[in-house]
């Protein structure tokens, strides 16, 4: 009996031990890609920042447009929902999908969704949601280009009316520790008219061939670049995410083989104790 406890123990530190392997990979391997994505980030918020205050600026000159105001009418909003394309990444999918969840809800239901990422995608097509297009596993080596694809579909929708308001839901990387679901309006273009360092230049700067004509052009750079930034942003956090996630599942590992390990001790010292009192037993009888 002894004998068949202390093989069970043993294959379930080897079972642990396969397991820790498996973690302790998987959170070197989203450590090094959290670099690259972080690097990326970091690399592109200068310029996107910049087309902002372009935006700002060339707004200020120009009458007011579709892409500043809101519409007011019955058509559906778009929401393009980031998420990842795998999971083991702790809450990082399951919290940005219950966000894209409520606030579907809170618009009144009739929302199109463009899921980015084989777990938004899953989640959206099971629930027959309207779903505009799809991307799957373009997250890692997110392109401007891409973006640019992705923009031509949604202001082919804006600008024929189908949609009123887009608006993405994506995972802002704060810190490796923290990382936040947010949703952010893309268009109509949020506080765009009252940029007050813009109007402060307003008068030194000159647009050809018009104001109007620059910003209609800038707009879909814009959106192509928020779009840009907000993929690489998530596949950030979720790389900071699975890092955390498989670092705890590695401790958790590693504290279950030290428990194991003491209970395979105890049991081993248990049945060389039981031997040691029969073979005793056995010699007293035999004198």
């Amino acid at each position: 009996m002894a004998s068949s406890n202390i093989k069970d123990i043993k294959r379930r530190i080897k079972s642990v031990e396969s397991t820790m392997q498996i973690t302790k990979a998987m959170e070197l391997v989203s450590s090094s890609k959290l670099r690259r994505a972080k690097e990326r980030a970091d690399n592109s918020r200068e310029y996107f920042h910049a087309m902002y205050e372009t935006i700002c600026q060339t707004a200020t000159e120009s009458p007011i447009s579709v892409y500043t105001r809101p519409i007011l009418n019955d058509f559906s909003p778009l929401l393009i929902v980031i998420a990842g394309d795998r999971g083991l990444a702790g809450g990082f999918n399951s919290n940005i999908l219950k966000l894209a969840e409520s606030r579907i809800k809170e618009l009144g239901g009739n929302a199109r969704v463009l899921p980015i990422g084989k777990k938004a995608v899953e989640y959206f097509e099971k629930r027959s949601y309207h779903v505009v297009k799809n991307f799957v596993g373009i997250a890692e080596h997110m392109t401007i280009y891409r973006a640019e694809h992705i923009t031509d579909m949604v202001m082919e929708l804006f600008n024929s009316y189908k949609v009123n308001t887009i608006e993405v839901i994506f995972t802002n990387y704060v810190s490796p520790m923290l990382q936040e679901p947010r949703c952010m309006t893309l268009l109509p273009i949020p506080n765009v008219q009252t940029h007050d360092e813009v109007k402060r230049v307003k008068s030194v700067t000159e647009f050809e061939p018009s104001p109007e004509a620059v910003f209609s052009m800038l707009v879909p750079k814009y959106i192509a670049g928020m779009i840009y930034c907000t993929v690489v942003d998530s596949f950030a956090s979720e790389q900071a995410s699975r890092r955390s996630a498989m670092e705890n599942a590695t401790d958790n590992a590693t504290q279950m083989i030290d428990t194991l390990s003491l209970e395979y001790n105890r049991a081993r010292q248990s049945a060389i104790t039981q031997e040691i009192t029969e073979i005793v037993g056995g010699a007293t009888s035999v004198e």
